[in-house]
């Protein structure tokens, strides 16, 4: 049985795509006969929800609690990382720390050391990190991006070991297309209520959408992180009635709010900090309940949204874009519906494991 050694920068019960993709990808390669255990932080004051958590799981975790003096925590995470690395055959980075420390494994031990880059560890804000991420990519034998986008982050380093591989998803979804029978049209974001997400950018384009649509409601759904700075710029726009917060909810919450909406919208863009959209597996999840989506070019959201097909990509700052993508959508949703459940089976983890398996076994 081959052994892997998973390092990740965030990881379940806590919040964070690159968490919830390293959950999946080692459950999955578990179950394809993979002996896995996987090494992240304690990222809570209160560790006994994590360690509820890591009962259930088929493979082991390996936690480093965080200390107060954070360059402790890092001696800490290259102790373990080095010990665990002597008895794995394959090293799998996933974030940006945990591709620094996958490099630097790599000139002690021969083994296989695979990256996967999502898109904000690209983009620091800080020149000489950039640089060492750079650096650090050329010391792997295979890099797995999540979306072209990411990919295309990289593309001054010329990797001819790279490949892209979407993020998959899991969600159960009912039969049949969805049929708009309500007439007052619902649009959705599900996410960290944060720049990135873009919850701001669809409430600047609210009032041109309420001219087309008075009815419409906008229904916010996640950690409400930056709430209290979207809710000065709702009042300043007096669009009050036309935004919901739900705040963090369980999963079934969540599909329960998905299968309310008629058309998700992300409208995500990049920070100045670096923190940019490495894919849009949100997208897919109302994909796959038949809800058609709105999401924002420039980032790895095109690869999450098939054009005029699932769904339509603009500008995540023009209004009148967006206000004819919705009118476009809404006019034949039918169809958007049907295509966007199609599209979605492209991105289940029993098919994005294939991959990835091939990539193992070559």
């Amino acid at each position: 049985m081959t052994k892997i050694l998973l390092i990740t920068s965030e990881f379940p019960p806590q919040p964070g795509g690159i968490g919830n993709h390293a959950l999946n990808l080692a459950k999955n390669l578990q179950a394809n006969g993979f002996y896995i255990q996987l090494i992240c932080d304690t990222r809570s004051t209160n560790e006994n929800e994590e360690r509820e958590f890591d009962k259930n799981l088929s493979f082991d975790v390996i936690r480093i609690r965080r200390k107060q003096i954070i360059f402790l925590s890092y001696i800490d995470r290259i102790k373990t990382a080095f010990s665990f690395s002597r008895n794995n055959e394959i090293i799998i980075s996933s974030g940006k720390f945990s591709i620094w420390m996958g490099a630097f494994l790599s000139f002690f031990f021969k083994r296989k050391f695979i990256a996967v880059i999502h898109g904000s560890e690209l983009k620091l804000p800080n020149f000489i990190l950039r640089k060492f991420t750079d650096i650090s990519l050329k010391r792997f034998d295979k890099i797995i991006a999540v979306s072209n986008y990411t990919k295309s982050l990289v593309s001054h380093l010329n990797l001819k070991n790279i490949e892209v591989v979407p993020n998959g998803f899991k969600m159960e979804a009912p039969n049949g297309y969805r049929e708009k029978s309500e007439p007052i049209p619902v649009i959705i974001t599900v996410g960290n209520v944060t720049q990135r997400k873009g919850q701001h950018n669809v409430i600047n384009a609210l009032p041109s959408l309420l001219k087309k649509f008075p009815d419409l409601k906008y229904h916010i759904v996640g950690i409400p992180t930056e709430k209290s700075r979207l809710e000065k710029l709702i009042l300043n726009l007096k669009i009050e009635n036309a935004v919901v917060f739900f705040g963090k909810v369980s999963e079934d919450e969540k599909t329960e709010l998905l299968q309310q909406a008629d058309v998700f919208v992300m409208l995500s863009e990049t920070t100045k900090s670096g923190d940019a959209e490495g894919f849009g597996i949100a997208i897919l999840e109302a994909n796959s309940l038949g809800v058609p989506a709105i999401g924002a070019k420039g980032c790895g959201i095109e690869d999450a949204i098939n054009e005029g097909i699932s769904g339509k990509l603009i500008n995540n700052k023009d209004s009148k874009e967006f206000v004819g993508a919705l009118e476009e959508i809404l006019n034949n949703y039918e169809s958007y519906s049907k295509e966007a459940k199609n599209w979605s089976q492209n991105f289940t983890w029993d098919k994005v494991i294939e991959t990835y398996l091939k990539i193992l076994n070559e």
